[in-house]
């Protein structure tokens, strides 16, 4: 049976790439070696990262002056690392969800955190509108697409402060404007790469501005210099986004790949909508995310959830459970998700809908 994967993350990736990581993975460019092996140093390696970081900044239009680092640590870590960087006095974050409270919580150790605006109120179904951002921080934290409750920003912010952006689940799924920003991060296991490798977009006169010490590896200086080859990096999970790179730009690049987004969005979307089992949890239309799409059976047919979740992972549905923490069901809609993807699901929708 076709499985259709619809995980959060580690998620799918193009069949190609993990084809020819596979195959790098037992022979590494004819070296008779595994790229498992090799020293990251080694002169086969090196065009790996110059080449990922080139295909970087063309699929995203990064302007001159900007570093793309491949560090480890996850998300997680750059919650810690870009206020160690950039946070002098204060900083703004937009509360939209769990990773956004997290990145705040990092935050309040190195100086004031404001929160503009947070929808946690109700249960962070929407992104909140019409906030103000105080023009003296050191800078404005978004995270642009919540993944455990699917709403996204579908465009940059229009503040007159640097910008700073959790893009972990929706690089390269649109177009952005680098140049607003001071700092682009995200963990690689949604629409890059499987984990162990995280991406960060830094702004290079950005860095060297607060007066603390930073330790050696907590500091973005250390590894714009090394060209990220200050210590070991995970090889192996760059490799395979420099594969994921050069299938998007074979692909169309960011545009195709927000064309596509928006297609399987709109699919999923208009059948939850027409279903009567079942109805979306993000209340704000505009704000429903297109690569996290979340539902819940209607409150009529609540005690049928288990019963879908079987008949859907019965019929190949992969990773369609809600997180934890909320329930339901999530279909995480990534780049690398064909659209037949989509419709087998909602035809195992259709078809359950017509058993009750």
């Amino acid at each position: 049976m076709k499985k259709h994967n619809f995980n959060a993350g580690p998620s799918i990736l193009p069949r190609e790439v993990i084809e020819k990581t596979a195959q790098a993975i037992l022979d590494f460019n004819g070296s008779g070696l595994s790229l498992m092996e090799i020293s990251h140093r080694a002169k086969d390696f090196q065009p790996v990262v110059d080449e990922a970081v080139a295909l970087f900044k063309e699929l995203l239009n990064i302007p001159n002056g900007y570093s793309v680092l491949f560090l480890g640590g996850g998300a997680s870590l750059e919650f810690c690392m870009v206020p160690y960087n950039f946070l002098e006095k204060k900083a703004a974050y937009l509360n939209t969800g769990t990773w956004a409270k997290k990145a705040m919580k990092e935050a309040k150790a190195f100086g004031e955190v404001i929160e503009v605006a947070s929808s946690a109120d109700a249960n962070y179904t929407f992104i909140p509108k019409g906030y103000d951002v105080p023009a003296d921080v050191d800078y404005f934290h978004i995270t642009t697409n919540n993944t455990i409750y699917g709403t996204e920003l579908h465009a940059d912010p229009e503040v007159n402060v640097p910008l700073v952006a959790d893009m972990s689940s929706d690089i390269f799924s649109r177009p952005i404007d680098v140049s607003k920003y001071i700092c682009i991060y995200g963990g690689a296991q949604k629409n890059l790469a499987p984990a162990g490798v995280t991406f960060v977009i830094v702004k290079n006169d950005a860095v060297g501005k607060v007066s603390r010490h930073i330790p050696t590896m907590l500091n973005y200086q250390t590894h714009i210099e090394k060209g990220s080859m200050f210590n070991t990096p995970p090889v192996v999970p760059i490799y395979a986004a420099l594969q994921t790179l050069r299938w998007l730009k074979a692909q169309g690049g960011v545009e195709e790949m927000q064309r596509r987004a928006k297609l399987r969005s709109d699919m999923l979307y208009a059948e939850i909508d027409r279903n009567k089992l079942f109805r979306g949890t993000v209340t704000a239309p505009e704000d429903r995310s297109y690569m996290n799409i979340c539902f819940v059976m209607a409150d009529e047919y609540k005690e049928l959830e288990a019963d879908f979740l079987k008949f859907a992972t019965e019929k190949g549905m992969v990773g369609i459970k809600g997180h934890r923490s909320v329930g339901g069901f999530r279909a995480s809609c990534y780049n690398a998700l064909p659209v037949e993807s989509v419709q087998a699901l909602i035809d195992c929708m259709q078809e359950f809908e017509k058993m009750h």
